[in-house]
């Protein structure tokens, strides 16, 4: 499978000079699979510059949400895809406690919030509800399963037909209420089944170690809580994701080298820095 980066940041996007390296658009992921498979992960802003990328002929497209969070959906009113009658998207999402897949994202897909609501979009819309199990999409076979980020968030674990492992959780603390990480056995772990001996592990990494500790609680890892993570997870590549809007490309170079440096960890780690492919 090949994996490109569109949006790596959190919360706003903050294009600039000096993000020129890192990227300024937020969470989205494009998977492809050898026989033409297409997952985006997330539909953050940078979903609107992959819609422009993709194939005419395209015939079918999966986008799934790890949650309904603004800066993960705020680019999916943009994806052009969206207004071919000649596509099927699919949507996988989290529905709430009260409410829908469906009525959460019709919400933001209507007025005032956007011109065109749900039902408007030219696409043949699917919809489904995750987490649910194992499922094939295309030649990958998917599951999820819920992980620790405020309000309903999945984590999701993408296996090719060779067996090569993709894991995807860019908004999740697994330190939260654990007084020293990681502590607990992989199993009592927040993602952790999800992540274990996965060929490439794309991860929050939103802090450094000195801010996190004014952030406990907000769903978001420091960078030294992400590669401990991945070393309890044995995976073989990291790729810490989800960067804080406020870090310049120099922050997160400074960030980066002082916790590799810390911690020397015993596999790849590959900065996700915007425009990035990566073979799986």
């Amino acid at each position: 499978m090949q994996v490109t980066l569109w949006g790596t940041r959190g919360s706003l996007p903050t294009p600039g000079p000096d993000t020129a390296r890192y990227g300024g658009n937020t969470s989205c992921v494009e998977v492809r699979g050898d026989a033409g498979t297409l997952l985006v992960l997330d539909a953050g802003t940078g979903i609107r510059r992959l819609g422009e990328s993709l194939p005419s002929d395209l015939k079918r497209i999966d986008i799934l949400l790890t949650h309904l969070h603004l800066d993960h959906i705020q680019g999916l009113g943009f994806f052009a895809p969206l207004y071919n009658p000649n596509v099927a998207v699919h949507i996988w999402g989290p529905a709430s406690s009260t409410q829908s897949l469906h009525a959460r994202l019709k919400r933001y897909l209507s007025p005032p919030l956007f011109p065109v609501r749900l039902t408007e979009l030219a696409c043949t819309l699917s919809l489904h509800e995750v987490p649910c199990g194992e499922v094939d999409i295309g030649e990958f076979r998917v599951s999820s399963a819920l992980v620790c980020h405020p309000g309903p968030t999945v984590g999701y674990r993408i296996t090719s037909p060779e067996g090569r492992v993709l894991t995807y959780l860019p908004d999740h603390e697994p330190a939260l209420g654990v007084l020293r990480f990681p502590s607990l056995p992989r199993g009592w772990t927040s993602g952790a089944k999800l992540a274990h001996e996965a060929d490439l592990l794309i991860h929050d990494s939103q802090y450094s170690g000195a801010e996190y500790a004014c952030h406990c609680g907000w769903g978001h890892s420091s960078i030294d809580q992400t590669l401990a993570f991945s070393s309890l997870a044995e995976v073989q590549r990291l790729v810490p994701f989800h960067h804080d809007p406020g870090h310049s490309d120099a922050d997160l170079d400074r960030i980066l080298n002082e916790a590799m440096q810390q911690t020397k960890p015993a596999f790849q780690v590959l900065p996700a820095m915007e425009g990035a492919t990566i073979n799986v």
